[in-house]
């Protein structure tokens, strides 16, 4: 497996597979909740369907495990705001946007830092 970025559009491709997966994660969640609050079977069962293209998305990227999941907590974050935000009519708190901060500050980290191969 490859440990971390590759070169063009294969970054871009696997960043928006990241992305894409923490959307359709968020969504299968709230289509779970709404099944749940409700007694909608079909949430759940869309829910169910929605939350398995989740797990294709976040691990068609060929990356180590740790890193890829370090990444991709820090986007889902972000998106499952943006969701609370927009769809359940949430507010963002001081420890949401100051925890949120470091999540993303690590994610920042995880993508970035390159350790040297040993010799």
């Amino acid at each position: 497996m490859d440990g971390g970025w590759r070169s063009g559009g294969n970054r871009m491709r696997e960043a928006l597979l990241l992305v894409l997966a923490a959307i359709l994660e968020v969504g299968g969640d709230a289509l779970v909740r709404w099944g749940l609050k409700g007694k909608q079977w079909p949430g759940l069962a869309l829910g169910a369907a929605v939350l398995f293209a989740y797990g294709l998305c976040v691990n068609l990227p060929k990356w180590d495990f740790g890193r890829l999941m370090g990444v991709y907590i820090a986007l889902f974050f972000v998106v499952a705001q943006a969701v609370a935000v927009a769809f359940f009519r949430e507010k963002i708190t001081m420890p949401i946007l100051v925890g949120g901060a470091l999540i993303v500050a690590g994610g920042i980290l995880i993508t970035v830092w390159r350790v040297p191969a040993p010799v």
